[in-house]
């Protein structure tokens, strides 16, 4: 079960109230698993589901913690430590990280925090904002704010491991943004394999990659390439540039294949890419992506760093 704003908590999945008691917990826990079961025709993902809940809280000592905000047997990780801003770490790599520029998520989670306290409700005090309670009890579109600062968070950290050779640019102010969404590119990476735009997206369910665009349930209406086409064409104007590919990133279990290429928008390679293996393909490069040389990178990075805005 992911660790997202966005996921059904154990109880949702077993279809239970939170305070059900222990009985009735199990009497639901076997009727899902019955229902979910692939031998009879139930769904593996849903099957997985049901046993994670189950993990989660199935004995009083798990379900105690899991109600506490946090996992049973991992008391010093709580949800929520996993969804507040983390203080930094230091580092045991000591291999030379790429060049990075913008505060990841910083954005996103200016606007959660502003939706969550509107939510609530004015003059009220809200004295923890990543209270597992509160974020669970939120309506979708807030929750989806704090899990797409969580998901460029997590792409900032993959990114930084591509080494020296690679800049990134996180947070990039533009005037191209879809209604609701704020008006930014969420990464920009430059290096010896291309000029890649990215954005990072949980959506809470599946999506997949169908003739240059995303489809799922979980989008909403949404068209995200359609969208990241825009605000790569609108930074790539101001610094006279053009991306090589476009890439939306999303967490591992909602996506079937770990790297897809759907076609091309206005010369650049389209491709959804499962979280952990974006910083391979972004320094293997994408199928048909141009690579740049030695001085083109020089050249694009020169006039990006002039003309880049941060949100």
């Amino acid at each position: 079960m992911p660790d997202s704003p966005l996921s059904d908590s154990p109880y949702e999945v077993l279809g239970v109230p939170s305070d059900a008691d222990a009985a009735a917990l199990r009497l639901a826990y076997r009727r899902a698993l019955r229902g979910a079961h692939p031998d009879t025709g139930g769904d593996p993902a849903r099957f997985h589901a049901v046993q994670r809940a189950w993990e989660l809280v199935g004995t009083p000592e798990a379900r105690a913690a899991f109600d506490r905000g946090g996992r049973a047997g991992v008391s010093a990780s709580p949800t929520r430590e996993a969804w507040a801003p983390a203080a930094p770490r230091p580092r045991r790599d000591s291999r030379p990280l790429a060049r990075a520029y913008g505060h990841p998520g910083g954005l996103s989670r200016e606007l959660y925090l502003d939706r969550i306290r509107e939510w609530v409700g004015r003059g009220v005090d809200v004295p923890d904002p990543y209270d597992p309670a509160l974020v669970r009890g939120a309506p979708r579109e807030i929750r989806h704010i704090l899990a797409d600062a969580l998901a460029e968070e997590a792409t900032a950290r993959s990114l930084a491991t591509l080494g020296i050779a690679y800049t990134v640019w996180h947070d990039l102010a533009t005037e191209a943004a879809g209604p609701g969404l704020p008006p930014k590119l969420d990464h920009l990476v430059l290096g010896p394999t291309g000029l890649f735009a990215i954005q990072s997206e949980d959506w809470g369910g599946p999506v997949a990659l169908k003739r240059g665009e995303l489809i799922g349930e979980a989008l909403g209406g949404e068209r995200p390439f359609r969208a990241l086409a825009a605000r790569a064409k609108a930074i790539g104007r101001a610094a006279r540039v053009k991306p090589t590919a476009l890439i939306v990133v999303v967490p591992d279990e909602y996506v079937a294949e770990p790297l897809a290429i759907g076609g091309s928008i206005r010369g650049a390679v389209v491709a959804l890419v499962r979280s952990s293996r974006l910083a391979s393909a972004v320094r293997e490069g994408l199928p048909g992506s141009a690579h740049l040389g030695g001085t083109e990178v020089m050249e694009v990075r020169s006039r990006l760093q002039a003309t880049v805005r941060f949100a």
